[in-house]
């Protein structure tokens, strides 16, 4: 395992030197926002204890502990007041006792966004009939696959392949391709997780429609580069929780992930130059395994107030679950009381477990 994190630390301080003048900050950061509606509700604190169909996102090595033959999920979420809209949606199938296959389908877009360049007919007057309407969206498609090795007394692995796709109306469009990793591990108790998200940077080759977009970079003086590669830096999830139970009805699920990410100094707890760490924390009070209420903390960032002087801010998330034989129905409220400097959210998603009869 000691060798195993060298040889990435590696990777990803060569794929930074390399790599500068095409590493934006937040790159491909609609694949950031999270999935799920309890990790969601548990602030995403997910990395060592994700074990159903949503782990080919949080962590794909957490398929192994799929407790049915196959798992759907579905979720929606609306942000900024439905002016985007972020959905998700993934199945699982276990192959046999020591591995499991899943896929995982993700698009976050803005919807009917105005093209007003032509508002303005040739004699100056405005024309409405001449406005158009596009999209923004990011896809992405991640097949996963996790397996259980007897070394260690016994270790989970996952791996994702993931496929880009972007558009912005008829103006760009890029496609993309990744490779994430992660680990899980029981020790004492205790479970463990580490998730390698674009272990090798994940490219973006974009390509700009010359034709709608060359009179406006014209009048505006700009440069139109019809062709570039954007990269996405490695980030790296760490993750520990633990479960105590009270009596035969109750139990609690306490968790904890530090989130490493390499490109850049953001606005975290910790930052710098090299390296910007970000905990979340994440609790779940369950009744039976049937009911569930759930909180979570993260994102802390420190923001700038009018009067110049500056305050540190998180976002509280909470949440419910109920399962109902077969089928799950989680809800979460993110961002309680709009304590954080991003928008509250409502996350709704449902799962549903099929099992093979003999």
């Amino acid at each position: 395992m000691a060798k195993l994190i060298l040889v990435i630390a590696g990777v990803f301080c060569l794929t930074g030197l390399h790599a500068q003048d095409n590493t934006p900050k937040y790159s491909n950061e609609f694949l950031n926002l999270g999935v799920d509606a309890r990790a969601f509700g548990m602030g995403m604190s997910m990395t060592s204890h994700v074990q159903d169909v949503s782990a080919g996102y949080w962590n794909p090595a957490g398929l192994n502990h799929l407790q049915s033959d196959y798992q759907l999920e579905l979720m929606h979420s609306a942000y900024f007041g439905g002016v985007a809209n972020y959905d998700f949606g993934t199945f699982a199938a276990r192959l046999n006792e020591e591995s499991v296959l899943g896929v995982s389908v993700l698009r976050f877009a803005v919807d009917d966004i105005a093209d007003t360049r032509l508002l303005f007919d040739a004699n100056g007057g405005i024309n409405y009939d001449n406005i158009q309407f596009f999209s923004a969206a990011d896809y992405a498609v991640l097949f996963s696959y996790a397996r259980n090795l007897s070394v260690l007394g016994g270790v989970s692995i996952g791996g994702n392949m993931k496929i880009i796709r972007r558009v912005v109306g008829d103006f760009a469009d890029s496609w993309g391709f990744g490779l994430d990793f992660g680990v899980q591990k029981e020790l004492s108790g205790w479970k463990f997780g580490f998730m390698g998200k674009d272990i090798f940077g994940t490219f973006n080759s974009w390509s700009m429609n010359e034709a709608e977009l060359a009179d406006i970079f014209t009048q505006t003086g700009n440069e139109l580069y019809t062709r570039s590669v954007e990269i996405t830096l490695p980030r790296v999830i760490i993750g520990a929780s633990r479960e105590f139970t009270f009596g035969e009805k109750f139990g609690l699920l306490t968790s904890l992930d530090l989130i490493a990410t390499t490109d850049g100094k953001r606005n975290t707890l910790v930052k710098t130059d090299l390296v910007s760490l970000d905990p979340v924390f994440g609790l779940e009070f369950g009744y039976k395994h049937l009911a569930f209420l759930r909180g979570g903390i993260g994102q802390f960032q420190q923001i700038k107030d009018f009067d110049g002087s500056t305050s540190w801010s998180f976002q509280p998330n909470v949440g419910v679950g109920f399962k109902i034989q077969e089928v799950s129905i989680d809800y979460a409220f993110t961002d309680i009381a709009d304590q954080s400097a991003g928008l509250y959210s409502h996350v709704f998603s449902v799962k549903v477990d099929f099992n093979v009869e003999d």
